[in-house]
């Protein structure tokens, strides 16, 4: 049976050029700093990022809590937005391991945080108040349709926070899709910015990793950090070596996905049972039922058997991603099958 899994750009898998260098990589022991191949990831994703220094973890979760854990001492606040991905899907991770107080406020619809709500949310310096250390952005914004978070935008904030005394990070896991989808260099999205981290696993299709890219001595004491949490790793040129090829050949693929996506939101938008929330930014697209013929799960149910699949985030809200390996022959065939879904 054709399967189309728009669940994630998770889901990805290698490309043959990803498995022979994987195959071919030049390794060495990364704990000791010894794998060429690893050295080599870094130094290139911190010349992409516009930092110093960089830092290979085998997940995105990961990054994000490196971060924060360099970033912030016990007891200690990470300013945050209540739909970010750390806060939501991360298992309460700065709070479990680093005893660090997430204050959330409000996302807005296109992923920002508004900057009146940042200035309330800073504490005065106050014995009963947790101490605010740092500004989390996520761009783009998993929870908010993939939006983009613009070059101004980022670097208004940026200016906020250094008029407060406050560090600055982002979880920029699929920032190369919002700097595709700008026009801009990846650079100009991260810049001024403390740490940044970003996912070779999504829609650059690598098998496994992130890259943590800042100062040399916060990368320095990231890489204490990542041993505290069992991130250090031996010959992960392996890995590093298919991130490598990512970096340099997937990344300008990114607008076929966003393209794909803008093709399967107008053709679901087509569907009267079916309600798109907004034109994507990139490759997410979100969708809500409009019809009481059948429940949430049940279109999920019989959606998977016609061989589409695709996950609900909510009461009636799904999510589609486009994604490498997905072509416009793909979006077709979802399009397709969802009318004869939704008909019957």
């Amino acid at each position: 049976m054709r399967i189309v899994d728009l669940r994630s750009d998770t889901v990805t898998l290698p490309s043959p050029a990803m498995r022979k260098a994987m195959a071919e990589a030049e390794l060495g022991d990364d704990v000791f700093g010894e794998d060429p191949t690893v050295n080599r990831l870094q130094e290139r994703s911190a010349e992409r990022m516009g930092t110093e220094a960089a830092l290979f973890v085998p997940s995105g979760t990961m990054a994000n809590l490196v971060s924060v854990l360099t970033h912030c001492r016990r007891g200690e606040e990470v300013i945050l937005g209540d739909q970010a991905h750390m806060f939501r899907y991360e298992a309460g991770s700065m709070s479990a391991v680093g005893s660090i107080h997430p204050h959330t406020i409000p996302n807005q619809a296109d992923g920002t945080l508004n900057p009146a709500d940042i200035r309330s949310a800073i504490r005065p310096s106050n014995v009963h108040f947790p101490r605010t250390r740092l500004i989390l952005l996520e761009n783009t914004h998993n929870r908010c349709g993939g939006a983009v978070l613009s070059v101004e935008y980022t670097a208004s904030v940026v200016a906020l926070a250094r008029e407060h005394g406050l560090r600055m990070h982002l979880d920029g896991a699929r920032i190369f899709n919002a700097a595709v989808s700008l026009g801009v260099d990846v650079k100009e999205l991260t810049r001024n910015i403390d740490s940044v981290c970003f996912c070779l696993s999504k829609g650059l299709a690598a098998p496994v990793g992130s890259l943590i890219c800042a100062s040399k001595d916060f990368i320095a004491e990231a890489r204490r950090n990542r041993k505290v949490v069992g991130g250090g790793m031996r010959q992960a040129g392996i890995l590093a070596a298919a991130g490598l090829v990512a970096m340099e050949e997937m990344v300008d693929r990114l607008a076929d996905d966003h393209a794909n996506a803008r093709k399967l939101a107008e053709g679901l938008a087509n569907i009267s049972s079916l309600a798109v929330e907004s034109q994507p930014a990139t490759n997410m697209v979100y969708m809500r039922l409009s019809t009481d013929l059948l429940s949430p799960s049940q279109l999920v149910d019989r959606m998977r058997e016609r061989g589409v699949f695709f996950l609900t985030v909510g009461e009636n809200r799904f999510r589609l991603v486009t994604h490498y390996g997905i072509s416009e022959g793909d979006i077709d065939f979802v399009l397709t099958q969802f009318s004869e879904c939704l008909v019957k």
